[in-house]
């Protein structure tokens, strides 16, 4: 009731009945109650009213007019569960960034991996709203038998549908769906100019919250792209950003029509917060994580997304006492590139409206696991602004190798497990810069806590890897594997590169040992045969081990400097 209400901007009705018992409260009541109050009109707030009408229809007044959800059901060709209508299987949803202007394109790729699970007939169905949140496009495709991969380019659906250009949102739904109802894909954005950025998908949760977003730096701007996931208006002063760790907050004034996208400029409502500051944004559940984009002083532009604040969450002050047990516990892993190439900087980000404080430590490894270095952060609290910029503590010339976050329980007690934390990239001698940010996790150890180490198919503990890869024909396709552990494991990973075709065919294989704590870069281009890759034809590599769960990035870059970042997804 909550929900349906905040959706609709309704107040609660003057007689609202329920069920259960233990759903009574002060302002509902029993639906007993219907044959006292004799009410005129009634909602059923289901899908299926005729399950509730079928006990109760003897208990409403002759002449009471009864409506429900029913009219707002998806057709039965577009459900995968037809039994049960509020299965997850029937809304296997996501929204994507889509943009194609100004020299601008967008491409969303991923694979139907349901198959792995049993699926059979497995679609896509796909609306493009515009800026405005009108409905521009629409297809349906079907995403064959194999876990065959698949593309949407914007400069394809432009020429397809002949529409001008646009900046909006693609909004997803696959039908046909077992295993689970989780939408991942690859996003790319690019330029004409040779641009490049990534990120991942919107992660199908219109939270309360988010938080992450970096202020800019000067000369700089960022811009946050808000896209509203509903079929009613965003309210002006429906959202507000803040300085993270205050309380103060700046209302958007301005009405977001339904499915439709705004551009807000950080630096207008924050003139006077800089970078390494982050913002806040109170997002009152109208999106799915928004992306959002850095324009830096040369105006090379990169794309990233703000994380779910969690407002459920509070300190598990357990976790200092299992420190023994799972040894470096909750780890944040990131890799690091030549520093004789470029810039590193580490923005810890708090995710938890619970947290006051973090009491984070940075460890730097070599790409054969050797540490090279620590940083302390401190117990840093809420409203810090502190990154840590790896170049001014750690050297690693023109090798690579990664950095791994961890809660530093010296420096204080408080951890809640949600540990995030946001990197840039920076290349020294072009405009070219990238960034990502991502959650933290237990890896590879046999012990569990709660949910971890989590597993990408089952209970915990997640012992394996089953990473997806995306290439690009054009350009050259990088991935940067991070074997972390919680505890002592094994020496070496035994991870295989699998190439298939785009039709979901067994191309060749090959392999890679990563040492434990190390990490490996390698380039497609580089790993497999020009002919291998010809039969491939736009394919992907899947990245596999049974031995031990692997960290990924996944990447493009040109000769000329740019390139793109972001972490990957696995199934």
């Amino acid at each position: 009731m909550d929900d349906f209400l905040a959706m609709t901007g309704w107040a609660y009705p003057a007689h609202t009945y329920v069920q259960a018992i233990e759903a009574l409260s002060p302002i509902t009541s029993l639906l007993t109650k219907i044959t006292e109050d004799k009410p005129k009109d009634l909602l059923i707030l289901s899908f299926e009213p005729e399950k509730h009408l079928q006990q109760m229809a003897h208990l409403l007044p002759t002449h009471c007019k009864v409506t429900s959800l029913e009219g707002l059901r998806l057709p039965k060709e577009m459900l995968t569960d037809q039994s049960n209508y509020l299965s997850d299987l029937n809304f296997s949803t996501n929204f994507a960034f889509f943009r194609e202007e100004g020299g601008w394109h967008t491409r969303v790729a991923s694979a139907n991996y349901w198959t792995k699970y049993g699926s059979k007939d497995v679609k896509l169905w796909a609306l493009l709203f515009d800026k405005k949140g009108h409905k521009i496009a629409e297809w349906c495709q079907d995403l064959g038998a194999a876990v065959e991969s698949y593309v949407i380019d914007s400069r394809k659906v432009k020429k397809r549908f002949e529409l001008p250009d646009f900046t909006g949102q693609l909004f997803l739904h696959i039908t046909g769906t077992k295993g689970h109802s989780i939408v991942k894909y690859a996003l790319d954005t690019f330029h004409d100019d040779g641009s490049l950025s990534a990120t991942h998908d919107a992660n199908a949760w219109p939270s309360a919250y988010f938080a992450g977003l970096p202020a800019p730096r000067k000369e700089e701007k960022v811009i946050l792209w808000l896209q509203n996931s509903h079929s009613i208006p965003v309210p002006a002063a429906g959202v507000s950003l803040n300085v993270m760790g205050n309380i103060h907050s700046v209302p958007l004034k301005k009405d977001i029509p339904a499915f439709g996208t705004y551009a807000l400029d950080v630096e207008e409502f924050f003139p006077e917060t800089k970078w390494p500051h982050q913002i806040e944004l109170q997002a009152g559940h109208y999106f799915v994580r928004p992306r959002y984009e850095v324009v830096n002083p040369k105006g090379y532009r990169c794309m990233a997304h703000v994380n779910v604040e969690r407002h459920d969450l509070k300190p598990d002050l357990k976790l200092k006492t299992l420190t023994p047990a799972v040894g470096k516990g909750f780890i944040l892993s990131a890799p690091l590139f030549s520093t004789d190439d470029f810039f590193t900087s580490v923005l810890p980000t708090p995710m938890s409206r619970e947290s006051q404080f973090m009491p984070l430590k940075a460890l730097v490894y070599s790409k054969d696991g050797a540490l090279k270095g620590t940083h302390s952060f401190g117990n840093l609290p809420r409203n810090h602004g502190q990154a840590f910029r790896v170049n001014d503590h750690i050297d690693l010339g023109a090798e690579y190798g990664h950095l791994e976050l961890i809660y530093d329980f010296d420096a204080g007690d408080e951890a809640d497990g949600w540990l995030h934390a946001l990197f840039r990239y920076e290349h020294k001698t072009t405009a070219a810069q990238a960034e990502t940010s991502f959650g933290s996790h237990i890896f590879n150890t046999v012990i569990t806590y709660k949910n971890e180490p989590q597993s990408y198919k089952g209970a915990p503990p997640g012992l394996s890897t089953g990473l997806f890869l995306r290439v690009d024909n054009n350009r050259e396709t990088f991935c940067h594997l991070i074997y972390p552990t919680s505890t002592p494991w094994h020496d070496t990973s035994d991870t295989s590169l699998i190439l298939y075709s785009k039709e979901g065919q067994f191309v060749t294989e090959t392999f890679l040992k990563i040492p434990q704590s190390g990490s490996r870069f390698w380039v497609y281009q580089d790993t497999f045969s020009e002919t291998d890759r010809k039969k491939a034809d736009g394919g992907y590599v899947m990245i596999q081990d049974k031995t031990c769960r692997l960290f990924g990035y996944h990447g493009l870059r040109d000769q000329d400097g740019n390139f793109s970042l972001d972490h990957m997804f696995g199934f």
